[in-house]
């Protein structure tokens, strides 16, 4: 068997991961806004990503926005609401971590309610990751 071999990534890689993990956070965020309207912080972290992206803002300024969502996740009653705000969270996160996408990701999975919408939302995810990427984020997906 061989040994896993930690993936580095290149800046463009990064860049494409933090996307994809800020569109996984995003397509869970009704989830806590429905919940919470008047509570911007994931959506500010989920745009923090993305900014960072841009070049926008530095991957401190990220982080703080990561933080934030994960505050506001900390104060969320509802366990959809919470997941929701922790996918926003480890998406801005993956800024400074890349890693932090996969979380993202399986914290988008939470926030759903049925086995079946958890599939959809899996796949989802799958589909809209750039393939070179998808044996990172999901080594163990069934090889279609």
């Amino acid at each position: 068997l061989m040994e896993e071999k930690e993936v580095k990534l290149d800046k463009q890689d990064h860049k494409s991961l933090v996307l994809w993990a800020t569109d996984c956070a995003e397509h869970v965020l009704p989830y806590f806004e429905e919940q919470y309207p008047n509570d911007p912080r994931p959506r500010k972290a989920v745009e923090a990503g993305r900014a960072w992206v841009r070049d926008e803002i530095t991957m401190s300024e990220a982080r703080t926005a990561a933080f934030a969502a994960h505050a506001a996740a900390r104060e969320a009653a509802h366990a959809a609401a919470r997941s929701a705000a922790r996918a926003a969270g480890h998406a801005a996160a993956t800024a400074h971590v890349a890693d932090h996408a996969v979380h993202a990701a399986a914290y988008a999975l939470t926030s759903t309610d049925t086995t079946e919408v958890r599939a959809c939302e899996r796949d989802w995810q799958y589909q809209h990751l750039p393939k070179h990427l998808q044996h990172v984020v999901f080594p163990s997906h069934d090889k279609h």
